[in-house]
């Protein structure tokens, strides 16, 4: 018999987090990260990661498991997800998987598997100088011509994906999306989708990005370039990371900064949109607003009775 999960999604600042622990609390439940920004230790302030007290109130897996400079495949976060799922519910309690990072999501309700392509290490170097020498958006151009679905599905400033899909379209001489395989998993899921009108969501990023410098973000970027963490680490790409060490090089201002943020992190909203889209059927949708949760939760619960399950 298959057993419970409940997926969080939706765009960055819609409200996942609050949300989803307050639903946790309610139902007895623990939350796994599916947000690639909160696997590493000291990059707090930028990825709006929950704080202490909210991770005290609900425990939380997959957040603060490896250091700026470790590199996550799409595989590790699968086994670990199943993991740590797997632990929450042999403990009778209800796991939630959360996060807006649609690859990580769609990985584990789908069942993704990964092209099963040896690396070629001396293409990859091959790959990575062409990066060096023209850039990486012109790298991620190259992959939108052969392999559309693949580019849209890949940041352009995640150089280690994009070479990785055109290191397997080489080897193999078919598109990267095509390779993707799929596998039933073991879940019976229900997909919670969180929205607001574009308007406020766009507000609530703004006001989002003036909180994180008033707590400190360039403190933080500060300290991880204490601590050797070189600007160019893939990690260092998330949002915000980047500008505010073009601050610290003086080669940006901090209002530039904070407006290249606001306009990256409109773009990112838009490319979340089409991982979650409001036509999907499987997404049971709702207006992050006040008065919602009850709503929520009353969904939750039915669905765990015709589960067979008593939160």
């Amino acid at each position: 018999m298959k057993t419970p999960l409940i997926v969080v999604v939706g765009p960055t600042a819609v409200g996942k987090t609050g949300i989803s622990i307050q639903l946790a609390e309610r139902l007895g439940g623990e939350i796994v990260s599916a947000d690639s920004r909160l696997f590493y230790r000291g990059m707090d302030i930028g990825t709006a990661k929950p704080t202490p007290a909210e991770r005290t109130r609900i425990p939380h897996h997959l957040i603060d498991v490896a250091d700026p400079d470790e590199t996550w495949s799409l595989a590790v976060f699968q086994r670990l997800a199943a993991d740590a799922i797997a632990d929450i519910q042999g403990r009778g309690r209800l796991p939630f998987l959360v996060g807006g990072t649609g690859q990580y999501i769609h990985a584990v309700v789908h069942g993704w598997a990964p092209p099963a392509t040896e690396p070629d290490v001396r293409l990859r170097s091959v790959l990575e100088e062409l990066a060096k020498s023209r850039g990486n958006d012109w790298l991620h151009q190259r992959l939108a011509l052969l392999d559309p679905p693949a580019a849209e599905a890949i940041d352009s400033r995640n150089l280690r994906r994009t070479v990785r899909a055109l290191e397997v379209i080489f080897s193999t001489g078919r598109r990267f999306s095509d390779q993707r395989r799929q596998s039933e998993n073991s879940y019976r899921l229900l997909t919670i989708g969180l929205i607001r009108p574009r308007p406020e969501l766009y507000a609530r990023v703004d006001a989002r990005i003036e909180a994180m410098f008033a707590a400190g973000l360039m403190d933080e970027v500060r300290s991880l370039r204490s601590r050797g963490y070189s600007p160019d680490l893939p990690t260092m790409s998330a949002i915000g990371y980047r500008e505010c060490a073009a601050v610290l090089r003086g080669e940006m201002s901090l209002e530039a900064a904070k407006v290249r943020m606001r306009r990256l992190t409109r773009v990112f909203v838009r490319r979340q949109a089409n991982w979650f889209k409001a036509e999907d059927a499987e997404i049971h949708w709702f207006e992050a607003g006040d008065g919602k949760m009850d709503e929520i939760e009353k969904e939750i619960r039915v669905f765990l009775e015709e589960s067979g399950v008593a939160p």
